[in-house]
């Protein structure tokens, strides 16, 4: 199915009426783009509240492909990256083909860590595109609006293209307009000098008057795929809803930049460097990282990807066959009934002491409202557990992370 029509089908549903229906439409329109070049979503944490045993069966959505690739590093039987945007798929087949087919982990390092380097496009077309499937070839033999062919963006910084690298790189000059600097919090060199920088260069700029405009503009912030339904459990949390969004925004960036040290977050150098940090291993994302490398590249061929939605790639699928569910935020999208369809998949499907992590927008879980009784008693979870593993999240931009267990039958 074409990646519009997927699209469409998630973002417009029983919600879309009035002002909304044309803000989904034009959401839809805009999601159809590459919009991940990397995930925003820390596996680390993810992996810590799964405590997968070897042999598990994974469904996770594929977004940028970071996430599928390292929880490889847990020895499943397999790794099932759905999502509805092909492109995503293109990009996880991209690094799924470099870490299988590139010589060394240098190489890997240099063509999917440095992501600029000059010898990458030979790297491509001597390793990597000989062994891509025909839609991925499609996708990155293909052209962009500047003429170049996509697999060029791995000589040309790949990660600050795609929406989200846009919309990174388009913060970064706002700031700048605005009196600030993003840049200048990527040279703090702990925790204190982060926390000083953020104050001096970033924080003013969420209290200027045409942020504060901004931060009340849905569209503002589809190149981060948020839907507007995303955007109104936003305004469930903000300070005074609506008028306190830039309060939110503020706080949220201020997680990223101030409660983790930079030399042990991806995310923060992919916000305030665009880049990847690759002289440190703990600053890499886990994907790339040395320590893993063996048994990713041995358990590579464990990634499995599918242009589907979420449920119907488990209709699809034996009852009890599933161990564990990582939804990233894409249960902010769904209606009551859409959720509904989906529980009742993942309940079926779901192996004994199975699990689900997911993230919100807003700090709250839209199970305890949404799923009927029947399927939410079938599963627990624990509010603390839940905001303690919050905490551990790098990526630091959502508002609530969440982990459901299956009862034991």
């Amino acid at each position: 199915m074409h990646t519009k029509t997927l699209v469409d089908n998630a973002v417009i549903n029983s919600s879309t009426s009035g002002s909304k229906a044309w803000a989904d439409r034009l959401f839809t329109h805009w999601f159809s783009r590459l919009v991940y070049a990397q995930i925003w979503e820390d596996p680390r944490s993810d992996l810590d509240a799964l405590q997968l045993k070897p042999g598990a069966n994974i469904l996770t959505i594929s977004s940028g492909g970071c996430n599928a690739l390292a929880y490889l590093a847990a020895d499943p039987a397999a790794v099932h990256a759905v999502d509805l945007n092909a492109n995503h798929l293109a990009m996880l087949e991209m690094k799924q083909r470099a870490i299988k087919h590139l010589p060394d982990y240098d190489a890997v390092l240099a063509y999917l860590g440095n992501a600029n380097h000059v010898d990458n496009l030979k790297r491509y077309r001597r390793h990597i595109r000989p062994h891509l499937s025909e839609a991925a070839s499609g996708f990155w033999e293909s052209r962009d609006w500047s003429g170049k062919q996509r697999h060029h963006y791995f000589r040309d910084n790949a990660y600050q293209h795609g929406l989200l690298g846009d919309f990174i790189g388009f913060a970064h000059f706002f700031v700048r307009m605005m009196g600030g600097d993003m840049g200048k919090l990527a040279g703090a060199r702990n925790l204190e000098e982060q926390k000083q920088l953020f104050e001096r260069h970033l924080a003013p700029v969420f209290e200027t008057r045409l942020f504060r405009f901004i931060a009340r503009q849905p569209i503002a912030l589809y190149s981060l795929g948020i839907p507007p339904s995303q955007f109104d459990a936003l305004k469930e949390d903000a300070p005074g809803g609506l008028d306190g969004m830039h309060l939110l925004f503020k706080e949220r960036m201020r997680h990223l930049a101030c409660d983790y040290a930079f030399d042990e977050n991806c995310f923060a150098h992919q916000a305030f460097a665009r880049r990847y940090d690759t002289s440190k291993q703990n600053a890499l994302p886990m994907y790339l990282q040395r320590q893993h490398f063996n048994s990713l590249r041995s358990n590579i061929d464990r990634v499995h990807g599918h242009h589907i939605s979420l449920t119907e790639f488990l209709r699809g699928q034996p009852k009890e066959s599933m161990h564990a569910y990582l939804f990233l935020d894409a249960q902010d999208w769904m209606d009551d009934v859409q959720l509904t369809e989906l529980w009742e998949e993942v309940t079926r499907t779901a192996a004994p002491d199975a699990k689900v992590v997911f993230r919100t927008g807003g700090s709250t879980s839209p199970l305890e409202k949404k799923l009927p009784a029947h399927l939410l008693r079938a599963w627990f979870t624990d509010a603390d557990h839940n905001r303690a593993l919050y905490q551990t999240d790098r990526s630091a931009i959502y508002g609530g992370m969440h982990l459901y267990q299956k009862h034991a039958a």
